[in-house]
């Protein structure tokens, strides 16, 4: 790994992959293809793209009842286990719709109301995720989503993996369709014969996805544009250096384009942390995936002082920050721009990934520094309430229609005083 020092360097600001104008292109077409073809134009793109010729988009019950069955015990009660904690966690983000009233009658207030359909995109590719259908179903289901649609890319025998379709099953999930790619966006956005279209769409993807959702937000709200998964480190002394690189490497091993960066006020520890890391890329089954975004993409800090350190975090703004200092917690309270922050040794990433219940769908790319983790609060919406008394009225109108003279708007003004000069007749 690249160590430089904070004192001689600075820190480029981080950006979403804007994707290529072929790359833009070929999405464009691919939605419109969708849009106006429907099933057939997301079958022949399954076909080219997944390999997967397919008669029917949707998975049948006895389908996840298959996968269900396939799970060993232990699996099964990890992934209970799992849910479980997510649920608690997301049940304690919930909101009421709430009312309050005036001395004058004015009832003031807002009514929160799930969503009516939301799609959750869950990867396929290199590797199965079922935790990324449990981080983006529970939520919606805690929120009250009356219909929850998963799109998941199949592999070339027509089929999803087994974990996938148990952690659907488990999340509440019932209707799923194998499809992915911008042709799965462009469905879920626009519908098709087969599927109704839904009010948003959640969940990470490829630049293809990406660049799909984007094209589509508006028709559909969206959660985030995920760009490369990302974590910094920051540690002092006291850190283990075959830990934190563990850590760094378990967030390289998504994609060529991760970033995992350690952030230090120990030149002793960059140096034994950057051996580690070759080290224990000599092992890993992903090596040449983790290798080049190590190489590539990520980068060791060291900084005079743990303010020039926290500094740079906050510039970096990760995904994913761990904090493994003498005094630990002390440090949060300095982190302004984190989409997820793990305190201590013992708070590995992965902790978070899947288990300890706290939302794995962050902001990436900087974006940290104006958006939060997927929450219940992704799938409400919020409506506010005004309710004026006659007093309230009579006692405001006149500085109503004033404020709407102001941006000369006569008609607004006028609405008002229609209502105010009959009650002084």
């Amino acid at each position: 790994m690249n160590i430089r020092y904070l004192s001689d360097y600075t820190i480029p600001r981080p950006s979403l992959d804007q994707g290529t104008e072929e790359q833009r292109k070929s999405v464009q077409a691919i939605i419109e293809d969708v849009r106006h073809n429907g099933d057939q134009a997301v079958k022949n793109y399954t076909a080219k793209f997944d390999g997967a010729d397919l008669s029917s988009l949707k998975v049948e019950d006895d389908e996840m009842d298959e996968a269900v069955l396939k799970m060993d015990e232990k699996t099964w009660s990890v992934l209970n286990e799992a849910a479980a904690n997510i649920t608690a966690f997301h049940e304690r983000q919930t909101q009421q719709s709430w009312m309050t009233t005036q001395e004058n009658g004015t009832i003031l207030g807002q009514k929160v109301t799930p969503l009516d359909a939301v799609g959750i995109y869950v990867p396929g590719g290199t590797a199965a995720y079922p935790s990324s259908v449990l981080m983006n179903a529970i939520p919606a289901q805690v929120a009250g989503v009356k219909r929850v649609v998963m799109v998941t890319p199949p592999g070339p025998d027509g089929k999803v993996p087994a974990g996938v379709l148990a952690a659907a099953r488990l999340a509440g999930v019932r209707e799923i369709y194998k499809i992915g790619g911008a042709q799965a966006i462009a469905a879920l956005a626009f519908g098709t014969e087969t599927i109704e279209r839904v009010d948003k769409i959640t969940g990470p993807g490829n630049i293809f996805v990406a660049l799909a959702k984007r094209e589509v937000f508006g028709i559909v709200d969206i959660d985030m544009i995920a760009g490369p998964s990302d974590i910094t480190v920051l540690a002092d002394h006291t850190a283990h250096a075959r830990e934190v690189a563990a850590d760094l490497l378990s967030q390289a091993e998504h994609g060529e384009l991760s970033q995992a960066n350690l952030v230090t006020t120990s030149p002793e520890l960059a140096e034994a942390v950057a051996h580690e890391v070759h080290q224990q890329l000599k092992t890993l089954p992903r090596k040449e995936i983790a290798e080049t975004a190590i190489n590539k993409q990520s980068v060791i800090y060291v900084a005079q002082s743990l303010e020039e350190a926290v500094q740079a975090v906050n510039q970096i703004a990760p995904e994913h920050l761990e904090i493994q200092l003498e005094n630990a917690m002390e440090a949060v309270g300095k982190i302004r721009h984190a989409g997820a922050i793990f305190v201590g040794r013992y708070s590995s990433e992965p902790i978070g990934d899947y288990f300890a219940g706290p939302n794995h769908t962050l902001p990436t790319s900087g974006t940290a520094r104006f958006s939060s983790p997927l929450s219940v609060e992704d799938f409400v919406k919020k409506s506010s309430i005004i309710s004026y008394s006659e007093a309230a009225f009579i006692e405001n109108a006149e500085k109503v229609a004033h404020f709407a003279r102001l941006e000369g708007l006569e008609a607004h003004a006028r609405a008002v005083e229609a209502r105010f000069s009959d009650k002084r007749r």
